[in-house]
């Protein structure tokens, strides 16, 4: 039985506000499927009245919505690209980045793998198990959609910048490819370190290092990322507030109580 499992995090964007008393949060989904509405959740507790409008849908629709306005913090897994801040100048956006959590991927089929067995994995170099060391079984890829952060994040740690294997299974989120491993013996997926104690899944670990807050802060970790939220300018109001309250000692309890690595 081998499955395999990496995880690595993403980050989270927003620009526009419906009403005075809303916050509307676009775009990672390793951000927006668990972190952002618990912290949302927190938040609203402190701040009756308030209510959030959270759509968490992959990095490129979070940056998108900063440059279109249609909302006031952008969830990403992934930096913002070259051609999005001239498409943001061209409107008069200037992005403004926040760090609010470190995060990680993760590996599980046998004891352990090596950065580049993960790269022949992913990249369809290696398509039985036995290559490398396993007892054999054709291995089924499965990544993020192309929309996804984490889908060209992964790309860049762990690829070499390579393409996906032409056969790989993209899936819409972290609690898709957590599941669709979960019950596929010879699965390898990635997930944000957030969802690596899904039923039937496994961690393994990279080069001798498994993800963990210690790990990851002291670079041990080869998976590893900062994750943002994104505004248009200084973040004002509301998503000031929010952004502050994600940065505090109590927002950041709650950064490693979902399961991210904490900033503080």
């Amino acid at each position: 039985m081998k499955k395999l499992l990496l995880t690595l995090a993403a980050l989270t964007v927003g620009t526009l506000l419906a009403r005075a008393d809303t916050l509307v949060i676009k775009g990672s989904d390793t951000l927006g499927a668990k972190l952002v509405p618990q912290l949302a959740e927190e938040f609203k507790a402190q701040h009756p009245g308030t209510t959030f409008n959270i759509a968490a849908e992959g990095s490129t629709t979070g940056i998108a919505a900063i440059i279109d306005d249609t909302a006031q913090i952008g969830m990403a897994s992934r930096p913002t690209k070259p051609e999005e801040v001239a498409a943001a100048k061209a409107k008069g956006v200037n992005f403004k980045e926040t760090i609010v959590a470190v995060i990680v991927s993760d590996a599980n089929p046998i004891k352990g793998l090596t950065k580049k067995q993960v790269e022949q994995i992913f990249t369809g170099d290696v398509t039985d198990w036995s290559a490398v060391g396993g007892s054999g079984g054709k291995i089924s890829v499965y990544t993020r959609n192309t929309s996804s952060g984490t889908y060209s994040e992964f790309k860049e740690l762990a690829m070499k910048k390579r393409d996906y294997a032409p056969d790989s299974q993209k899936m819409a989120g972290n609690e898709q490819i957590a599941q669709e491993v979960g019950k596929n013996p010879n699965g390898a997926g990635y997930v944000g370190l957030a969802y690596v104690k899904a039923s039937g899944i496994k961690v393994v670990a990279i080069d001798s290092a498994t993800p963990s807050k210690e790990s990851v802060l002291g670079k041990a970790y080869p998976y590893a990322r900062p994750t943002f939220y994104y505004t248009n300018g200084e973040p004002t109001g509301l998503a000031k507030q929010f952004v502050d309250f994600t940065i505090s000692d109590a927002g950041q309890k709650i950064v490693e109580q979902v399961g991210f690595v904490p900033i503080k």
